[in-house]
């Protein structure tokens, strides 16, 4: 019995070494793709910035921030970013369970139709809120309210875009964690408020948590929606840091603000590490096509309801003003418009950037997928160093710096070799593919970490090798959220606009950047044709999403 013991335990030992190594070798790809791909780019800029004329002014630090116009900034950045995703939690969570746990006609098209918003362009998003609540708009128009130019019209919008991220994130774990836990607390006398907050919410907890800082993540980086919703009265560190480089041309400012927005998000990133690490433990994960149920009782058609009117008010009026807009003109003139090269907004015709947006999609997705599932794996294990954690949290960074930093940052450091990229195509789906890497491991690590590592153990003492582990056991739980990782890296990236407006070849527009060229012009054909291209975009994620959603419920998928 001594002796099997003794060959048990050096079994299991060559086991944790070999799962050590294999770490490590997994992290190596993801941190080579972010240190060349993302701190180098950023640290350029900045260094730009902090040492314009050769001397580093570190004293600009004070300068800058003991401006009362910046302070203010921070302020408001700070504030409604919390706001915003208070609001968001709470509007998105009902949902997040009816998708999980209800199963009624036409939810996996509904569940593609909530994720299509949050891959417009913001540009767009913020024009189509303002026909809602502006001046003339819907709202304007009935009862006589206008929105546009106060708060309410940006924590909207905040949850016009994030509500499929919660949706997504919460529902996806929350599909797969066992019922009958919950139901086990109602037969020993538990009401369901009190087994749901005792049982469901605690498992619930590091995707709650990954949702809520996601985003936050989003919100305080806010660019596009606080731009135009907000006028002159409103401003986020993303839109000031866009107006100090692009029209001040004061590098030293955006180089603060930028460090500013930095140091906040790593902080928060640290926090969020820290709780959710706490809060880690093995749940019970059983196949999602078994959970879903037709609504019971007046209750749950109830909260049905509501989600449903929340969805159609919310999220489906929106893209409707979009797509009548774009019809707005007879005989389809806008869309016949965007076949056609005027030689000045474009050097091809625009309607050629709906396959350049699918193609680098494509290709963004595949890295993003990669770079993303290493790094997952890798943070899996238990007994991970606090360095392999760390990077845990810094993953996540690409979420929250500025875009528009990312991207001249691309310009800069990325046009010399051996790293000369500038001028070839692979430029754009890189930047996209950082923050697709973010949405992966946010997704995935929730149901990897899930799994019983107790099983991987097992495993690796019965000989298996890390990588037939990863195969046999992880893979075919995580399945799914592999599968709804690579559809919001999909997703991001045909809708990504802050880095790629830098970086995008005039001949190769992405969808985003055409729609952004025409709505910078005037005249009534550019902003119609704006319009069309954005209802491309809308029907070209939703395909996308209903391909995803089918893939995604389909049983030979089941584990």
């Amino acid at each position: 019995m001594d002796l099997a013991r003794t060959e048990v335990s050096e079994v299991s030992g060559r086991g944790s070494r070999a799962g050590s190594a294999a770490r490590l070798g997994l992290m190596a790809v993801p941190v080579a793709f972010f240190a060349l791909f993302f701190a180098y780019p950023v640290a350029a800029i900045v260094a730009r910035g902090l040492g314009a004329d050769g001397d580093w002014r570190f004293g600009v630090l004070g300068d800058v921030l003991a401006q009362s116009g910046i302070r203010h900034v921070l302020w408001f950045t700070t504030w409604q970013a919390l706001a915003s995703t208070a609001l968001t939690l709470l509007i998105a969570l009902p949902a997040a369970y009816v998708f999980a746990r209800l199963d009624f006609p036409g939810r996996h098209v509904l569940r593609a139709v909530v994720t299509v918003p949050f891959v417009l362009p913001t540009v767009v998003v913020g024009t189509a809120f303002l026909a809602l609540v502006g001046r003339g708009g819907l709202l304007d128009d009935l009862w006589g309210v206008r929105l546009d130019t106060t708060v309410w019209a940006i924590l909207l919008a905040h949850v016009f875009f994030n509500y499929a991220v919660v949706v997504r994130t919460v529902g996806g774990l929350w599909s797969q964690l066992d019922p009958r836990q919950e139901e086990a607390a109602r037969m020993l006398g538990a009401s369901r408020l009190t087994a749901w907050r005792t049982v469901t919410l605690p498992a619930l907890g590091p995707a709650v948590a990954a949702a809520a800082l996601m985003v936050f993540l989003f919100t305080f980086t806010s660019f596009g929606v606080v731009q135009i919703l907000g006028g002159p009265t409103f401003s986020t560190l993303e839109v000031e840091i866009y107006r100090q480089t692009s029209e001040i041309f004061d590098l030293s400012t955006a180089a603060v603000l930028t460090l500013v927005q930095f140091a906040a998000v790593g902080a928060i990133l640290g926090v969020h590490a820290w709780t959710v690490r706490r809060r880690e433990t093995a749940l019970r994960l059983v196949d999602a096509s078994v959970t879903a149920r037709r609504p019971r009782g007046a209750g749950q058609w109830a909260l049905l309801a509501g989600v449903l009117a929340t969805i159609a008010v919310l999220l489906v009026l929106p893209l409707a003003v979009l797509a009548q807009r774009s019809f707005d003109a007879p005989g389809f003139a806008y869309y016949r418009a965007l076949t056609r090269d005027d030689g000045n907004v474009f050097l091809v015709p625009p309607i050629e950037a709906i396959g350049n947006s699918l193609e680098y999609a494509v290709v963004a997705t595949a890295i993003a997928v990669l770079v993303g599932g290493l790094a997952a794996a890798a943070l899996t294990r238990r007994d991970a160093g606090r360095l392999v954690r760390g990077f845990d949290a810094l993953l996540m960074l690409p979420l929250g710096v500025s875009a528009v930093t990312v991207g001249f940052g691309f310009l800069i450091a990325l046009d010399e070799p051996p790293l000369d990229l500038r001028g070839t195509w692979i430029l754009v789906p890189l930047a996209q593919a950082l923050v697709g890497v973010s949405f992966v491991v946010r997704t995935m690590l929730p149901v990897l970490r899930a799994v019983d590592h107790r099983l991987r153990e097992a495993a690796a003492v019965l000989g298996a090798s890390p990588w037939r582990v990863w195969r046999e056991v992880d893979l075919p739980m995580v399945r799914r959220a592999l599968l709804v990782a690579a559809g919001f890296a999909f997703a991001v990236s045909l809708g990504e606009f802050g880095a790629t407006v830098f970086i995008a070849r005039p001949d190769n527009p992405t969808l985003p950047v055409a729609v952004a060229r025409l709505l910078g012009r005037a005249g009534e054909l550019n902003y119609g044709q704006a319009m069309a291209l954005s209802t491309i975009l809308m029907v070209v994620c939703a395909v996308a999403l209903l391909v995803l959603e089918r893939l995604r419920t389909d049983r030979t998928g089941d584990f």
